[in-house]
């Protein structure tokens, strides 16, 4: 096989080890010491999660904003996003995780039926005061169950109980929602608001936002019927009293339910693979023109490239321009349909030890994987 000259790295993070930056440069170390004439072009991916407003605002050279704003327990926390131009203006970048992080809250500290997605709302409001035209907002990662209530209220949606009087942002006052009214902030309306999202759990049911993520955020098992019922109650005043149907629409369930208060409030918004979107702010398409191999990767490879991911959309796209794409992962499974070649960093009978000790040096295994791969994919 011919030795590729240019080459596309272009992986997303490998959570828990490795940032998508940290793994492209472990990788450009690896084809580097195989093939030191190739021509390299990094560029880092993410899926609307964390990491996107970092990846998508230095690659579209784009000023970054940080604001203080309330936390998920009613704490201030320092929330930074982007904002890029686009061909009609500009665009911020947000991560709804910024504002409400999972990670770094100790596991008994946390409470689903207490935390609020509120700050959400006002870094949105923010950056609608910073004249831009779109607002992408990468989803996930968050520690917040309240269906973007709390969000929407930021935004101006009112909330009331049967007296007429706005209901706190804690979830579970939702039991309590008589009427909702829609947003007065005229700004609202000329903003397009995308949802970036790799998920498309629904809000309710045993695939829902509660069932599937609540564990992970802290819920009891107790405290999860009235979780769920708070969020039936708010979906189902959102299509008596705005005539939206946000139980059915997939995605809705993505980051704590986040997308059901913020079409409610903004109802122009749409839910799109989150993949999809930080490769069209970064013109990855663009950059695989003229590319004789593209290299990707994440932390698990199987058969079935999940909605949403960079990898499975890497891959499309590699296909559509007839390019090669390899990739290192974490763990390989299944190769998903058409990857060329993988390397994983340990195999499917890997130990927990095994793991971990991958995860604790998993740069330098990213660069040993890649030389392996390299050298297979070359023959060498």
């Amino acid at each position: 096989m011919m030795i590729p000259k240019r080459i596309l790295i272009c992986p997303q993070e490998f959570k828990g080890s490795l940032t998508a930056r940290d793994v492209s440069h472990a990788i450009a170390e690896g084809v580097n010491s195989v093939i030191p004439t190739a021509h390299l072009i990094i560029q880092p991916l993410a899926d609307g999660g964390p990491g996107t407003v970092d990846i998508v605002g230095k690659s579209a050279a784009g000023r970054f904003i940080t604001r203080t704003v309330m936390g998920p327990f009613g704490e201030s926390v320092e929330a930074r996003y982007a904002i890029i131009k686009n061909d009609t203006g500009s665009s911020a970048v947000i991560e709804q995780a910024s504002v409400t992080a999972l990670a770094g809250i100790p596991f008994e500290e946390l409470n689903p039926t207490k935390a609020t997605s509120y700050g959400v709302g006002q870094i949105i409001l923010d950056a609608v005061e910073q004249g831009v035209n779109e607002i992408i907002l990468g989803v996930g990662g968050t520690c917040t169950n309240d269906g973007g209530a709390g969000a929407a209220q930021a935004l101006g949606l009112g909330l009331l109980d049967p007296a007429g009087v706005e209901l706190p942002n804690h979830p579970l006052h939702l039991v309590r929602l008589e009427k909702i009214i829609p947003s007065s902030n005229e700004k609202l309306n000329q903003i397009q608001l995308r949802i970036a999202v790799d998920v498309l759990n629904l809000l309710l049911g045993p695939t829902g936002a509660t069932s599937i993520f609540g564990p992970q955020k802290g819920m009891r098992d107790w405290q999860a019927p009235a979780l769920e019922e708070a969020l039936a109650i708010f979906a189902n005043q959102i299509s008596v009293d705005l005539n939206i149907n946000i139980a059915e629409r997939d995605g809705t369930g993505a980051g704590g339910g986040l997308p059901c208060g913020l079409i409610a409030a903004m109802p122009e918004t749409t839910i799109e693979s989150g993949a999809s979107l930080v490769s069209d702010a970064v013109h990855l398409e663009a950059q695989m023109s003229g590319m004789d191999l593209v290299i990707t990767g994440e932390g698990s490879l199987d058969s079935q490239t999940s909605y949403g991911k960079a990898v499975s959309h890497v891959l499309a796209l590699a296909k559509n321009a007839n390019i090669p794409c390899i990739a290192i992962a974490g763990q390989v499974t299944e190769m998903p349909k058409f990857l060329q070649d993988a390397e994983p960093l340990v195999s499917q009978s890997a130990t927990d030890d095994d793991i971990e000790h991958a995860m604790t040096h998993a740069s330098d295994r990213v660069t040993i994987a890649t030389k392996t791969l390299i050298k297979r994919y070359c023959g060498l």
